[in-house]
């Protein structure tokens, strides 16, 4: 039976090892964290992450846990629609709708679908060989024919394995995510634009609401109170959220721009954040990482199918990630420009909706490998 070592229990290490079992392979998973905490907070699941969740058998159980969108769109601050989007023209279009969960809540239904003893917990990975597929740890050195390294955006294996590749490159704003109780009334999935500032608001399965907000800023220098200053004057339900959030984990925004030219050497692959870390923009990030499994797996057991791994994905996340850059850019723009760009997604959407999601065609129609 082919072995796979994984580092990092992360959502893309999860699904990598999943999906690697799931074709025969004996995996082991190693995660440094004593426990899979509740940590995190909501991400959205798009069709092509879906089709891969099915792939690996984990679809059911998170459309069980996810809140299905209705209506959906850009606003401006004084609340006046800049475009909307129905959820169930989109359906249509693609398949499958976009899903919501809460980043533990995925966590824990890969979790649960290894077999028992795969995930090893409070074991850190050290050095890796990539000619011989050895993986030093805290708990011994383990052998296997293919390590994968889903160890993030600061991965250690990609920095000691491709020392000249790209490093962490703060893309000028910093982030805020929070979870509140759902308020009363109606509750429209929504992402408000101004002044270079977005405010994004999304229902979550278990009746709570998930918000995020993102700010240009110095790296390091804003603090989650600012929130309240920042966001001050912005359309209901904004600022009442904001008032209800307890604990606001706030992020600093990197991504790797570019992408590595390839995401294997030897027996080693890179997978999910440690790949090709991506900006938020189009809510991508764990969707390309459970493809980036799906993938793998598929490749893996034949000759040359690491190469083959790395020469798809590349090609794909680059492109992803070039596309949420530029909406990260767009949604950045302030006074004229702005309102340009207001003006242009607003004919855009009286053009009719599949010329709006025309645009997604090339992300969410990807299908898994046969």
């Amino acid at each position: 039976m082919a072995n796979a070592v994984v580092i990092g229990g992360g959502i893309g290490g999860l699904a990598a090892g999943l999906a690697l079992q799931r074709r025969g392979w004996s995996v082991t998973v190693l995660e440094r964290a004593a426990a899979l905490e509740d940590v995190g907070a909501g991400l959205a699941v798009a069709p092509n992450g879906l089709r891969a969740l099915d792939r690996l058998g984990a679809g059911r159980p998170v459309r069980a846990l996810s809140a299905l969108q209705g209506t959906a769109g850009i606003q401006r601050p004084d609340g006046r629609w800049i475009s909307r989007t129905d959820a169930a023209a989109a359906e249509a279009r693609f398949g499958e709708p976009t899903v919501v969960v809460h980043r533990a809540a995925l966590i824990s239904v890969l979790a649960d679908a290894l077999q028992p003893g795969t995930l090893r917990l409070g074991v850190t990975a050290g050095a890796v060989s990539p000619e011989q597929g050895t993986v030093v740890t805290s708990d011994g050195t383990l052998m296997a024919e293919v390590v994968v390294a889903a160890d993030g955006l600061h991965s250690p294996v990609r920095g000691a394995l491709w020392p000249s590749g790209p490093a962490p490159l703060y893309a000028g704003v910093t982030s805020w995510r929070f979870v509140v109780p759902r308020p009363p009334g109606e509750l429209v999935l929504s992402e408000t634009w101004g002044d270079g500032k977005v405010f994004g608001v999304v229902g979550l399965g278990d009746g709570r609401v998930y918000c995020y907000a993102t700010a240009p800023a110095p790296p390091g220098e804003s603090a989650a109170a600012d929130l309240a200053r920042l966001f001050d004057g912005w359309h209901a339900p904004v600022p009442a959220l904001i008032a209800a959030a307890g604990a606001v984990i706030r992020t600093d925004i990197r991504c790797l721009d570019p992408t590595p030219r390839t995401f294997h050497r030897g027996r080693v692959v890179l997978l999910g954040d440690a790949a090709h870390a991506m900006t938020p923009n189009l809510g991508q990030g764990a969707c390309q990482a459970l493809e980036d499994a799906v993938v793998l797996a598929a490749y893996a057991g034949e000759p040359g199918g690491l190469a083959r791994y790395s020469a798809e994905r590349v090609l794909r996340t680059t492109a992803v990630a070039a596309a949420s850059r530029r909406i990260g850019r767009m949604a950045g723009l302030s006074g004229l420009p702005a309102r340009l760009r207001d003006a242009g997604l607003a004919l855009a959407g009286k053009l009719g909706p599949n010329l709006v999601l025309r645009q997604m065609d090339p992300i969410f129609a990807w299908r898994p490998p046969r």
